[in-house]
């Protein structure tokens, strides 16, 4: 059962958001990434999680402008992308503890996951090339004549990547059906994003002449009402966008910063973003009953994602050489076999 398996899939079209959907997707997201770090720490998640916790409007409200059939492209930060679009939460949590019932068998860990099942593809450690992809399902759709619109995340530490470049100028001289989200967070690990970026993230899409702006981030209504624009813009053949998300990720780049203590930001800059929570941003446009049933909801969920990726086996080791080659292929005469 998914997340948001209560959400009628016409409110994903709407021009009005659906407040206490958004919240419930972000309270959600916030209490899926804690359990997540809670098992990192009890060594259930031994490769440790980039979380995305301070950043969840984004893709809550990104996602929920999105047809079931649409398409999403994440990175390393990207449980929150992959829960808003419809993934199993039991068999995601099962995928970060390298576990034989997630969602990719547990081959894709925290880093690499994909579930073609929720129409998300690819999530992409590699950064920035993303895009790319991105702009490749927008292509095939586009001839295809079918109305698919393909979401592609990236953090502002992708936006001088060469494929990221190559993918809008693709998208932008071909008018592909993408929209491209850059969730600025201020940070590419540990570099500031001033001390990386030359010009803006906004200026990078202007230069293909793709429509561009920047979105405060924290308010999932906001984004919400930006990202469907770009949407409908998309599905009706206005071509790719660009929104730049200015938001905040509260814990450190990577759950390593729990034993490694790196300073490179004040805490007065996390307490001011702390400020703007896009959790209690939400909160505040539910009522209060309705945030406790949602809560309580919550929770007994987690519960039940907890226990059953805990619970479950890791891939028998001979299977370790599965999957690592396509079968079916027939090889050109004369070569080796």
């Amino acid at each position: 059962m998914s997340v948001l398996d209560e959400v009628p899939a016409t409110e994903a079209r709407s021009a009005v958001p659906d407040s206490a959907a958004l919240y419930r997707t972000i309270r959600f997201i916030r209490r899926f990434e804690e359990r997540a770090v809670e098992l990192v720490k009890a060594g259930e998640i031994r490769s440790g999680i980039h979380p995305c916790i301070g950043q969840e409007a984004v893709a809550a409200g990104a996602v929920a402008t999105l047809d079931a059939d649409d398409v999403v492209l994440s990175g390393h930060r990207g449980h929150g992308h992959l829960l808003a679009k419809g993934c199993d939460p039991a068999r995601l949590m099962a995928e970060l503890a390298g576990r034989a019932t997630g969602i990719d068998r547990g081959r894709g860990g925290s880093f690499h996951p994909s579930d073609f099942s929720a129409n998300v593809f690819n999530a992409t450690g590699t950064v920035g090339h993303g895009a790319a992809i991105a702009a490749g399902i927008g292509w095939a759709a586009a001839t295809a004549g079918s109305p698919r619109v393909v979401l592609s995340f990236f953090g502002d530490g992708a936006v001088s990547q060469g494929a990221l470049l190559e993918g809008f100028n693709l998208a932008a001289l071909w008018r592909l059906p993408v929209v491209y989200v850059c969730e600025n967070n201020g940070y590419a690990t540990t570099l500031p994003a001033g001390a990386a970026i030359a010009g803006t993230v906004v200026g990078r899409g202007e230069a293909f002449g793709i429509p561009s702006s920047s979105v405060d981030g924290q308010d999932a209504e906001t984004v919400y009402a930006a990202v469907r624009e770009a949407v409908v813009r998309a599905r009706s053949g206005g071509g790719p966008s660009l929104l730049e998300m200015r938001t905040y990720r509260y814990h450190g780049h990577h759950t390593f910063e729990l034993k490694t203590r790196l300073r490179y930001r004040e805490q007065s800059e996390v307490d001011s973003w702390l400020g703007r929570d896009p959790l209690l941003i939400q909160a505040a446009r539910v009522a209060e009953d309705e945030r406790a049933r949602v809560d309580a909801e919550v929770e007994a969920r987690l519960d039940e994602v907890v226990r059953f990726a805990v619970a479950s086996p890791y891939p028998d080791p001979a299977t370790a050489t599965d999957h690592l080659h396509a079968d079916g292929l027939r090889p050109r005469p004369g070569s080796a076999r």
